[in-house]
Parts: C-alpha cells; sequence; structure tokens
C-alpha cells in the first residue's frame, strides 16, 4: 500500500505524453453519443411501455437498465488512437496496443465486419475497422508512416498485399473526397 497521496501513473500514459502529438479518432465522441441514444432511448421505450400496461416493479426496471447497459456495451465504438511507434484500440471494457514501429503482421479480416489486424514483434495485437482510416487521415498518416518504419526494417513479414488493399482504398476514397469538396465530381 502507498502513501495516501501517491498518484499512480500507467506507462501506457507516459509512453503517449513523450511521444509528441497523439491522434485521436475524430468521429470517436459523435459515434459514442449516439450509442447513448441509443441505449437511452431503448431503456425509456421499455419503461413507458411497462407503465402504459401498469407492469412495472422494481425487478422489471432494473431488468430493462440492465438489457439497456448490455445494449451499449455491444454499440460502444472502439477509440483509436495513435502516437509514434504505437497504436491502441479501447473498448468499454479493455484496450489494446501495439509498437506499429515494430509490426510483423497486418491482414485484412473478412466476416461479419471488415476488420484491420496488426500484430506486433512482442506477440500484442490490435484490430480497428478501416473506415477509421479513412475517415481520419491523420490517423492514417501516422500508421503509414511507421508501417514504412517496419518495412525498412525488415520486420513486416506477412500482409503486403492487405497493406497494399487498405492503401489503395484509403487513396480512392480521399482522392474522390477531395474531389468532392472541390466541385470536380
Amino acid at each position: 500500500m502507498g502513501h495516501p497521496d501517491e498518484v499512480r501513473h500507467d506507462p501506457a500514459d507516459a509512453d503517449e505524453q513523450s511521444s509528441g502529438a497523439v491522434v485521436h479518432d475524430r468521429r470517436w465522441p459523435g459515434e459514442l453519443r449516439g450509442s447513448l441514444r441509443c441505449s437511452a432511448a431503448l431503456l425509456v421505450l421499455l419503461l413507458l411501455v411497462d407503465l402504459v400496461a401498469g407492469d412495472f416493479t422494481l425487478w422489471r426496471g432494473a431488468l430493462w437498465l440492465g438489457l439497456s447497459l448490455l445494449l451499449l456495451v455491444v454499440l460502444y465504438p472502439p477509440r483509436v488512437r495513435a502516437g509514434v511507434g504505437w497504436l491502441s484500440s479501447r473498448g468499454p471494457l479493455r484496450g489494446h496496443r501495439v509498437r506499429t514501429d515494430l509490426l510483423v503482421c497486418v491482414r485484412c479480416a473478412d466476416g461479419l465486419g471488415r476488420r484491420l489486424v496488426l500484430r506486433d514483434t512482442f506477440g500484442d495485437r490490435v484490430e480497428i475497422d478501416p473506415r477509421v482510416l479513412l475517415d481520419n487521415p491523420a490517423l492514417w498518416h501516422r500508421l503509414d508512416t511507421d508501417l514504412h518504419t517496419s518495412v525498412s526494417r525488415g520486420l513486416l513479414t506477412y500482409g503486403a498485399p492487405a497493406l497494399h488493399r487498405v492503401t489503395r482504398r484509403i487513396d480512392r476514397e480521399t482522392a474522390l473526397t477531395v474531389f468532392r469538396i472541390s466541385g470536380l465530381k
């Protein structure tokens, strides 16, 4: 046990602060608000139905609250951040972090939702939605710079085709956005 005034610092936080500018997913706050609104709307709707039907009890209210909290956990968007040499993705229950300058594997996991899976030399792994990179050019630039570092070090041994697909898609989407903004499309 430490002194009551002692403050414990997470080493990851120290790395983030010392590594310069941290780039965040700029759409995350809006997505979080949307998740909160959906779960709150479900709670209000269920409580109103119970009140109108005359079936409301504290136990049912607690059940509806638990159900709306479960919906919030399911809809909670991961918070993606990156700095020089690292990328993290934090969900409602836990987070993951990789050293992007020490990546050994990049692959696209297809399934219910497309995911970009990054694995570093320490075995740490992060899965992110490629849409986050499309929507945040600064985040993509930070990751792309570190990917080139991994390639130049000879570490990135798996995933060049997946990486090229993601790069082409992001470049295409960025060009279309520039054309749309400039009125050329």
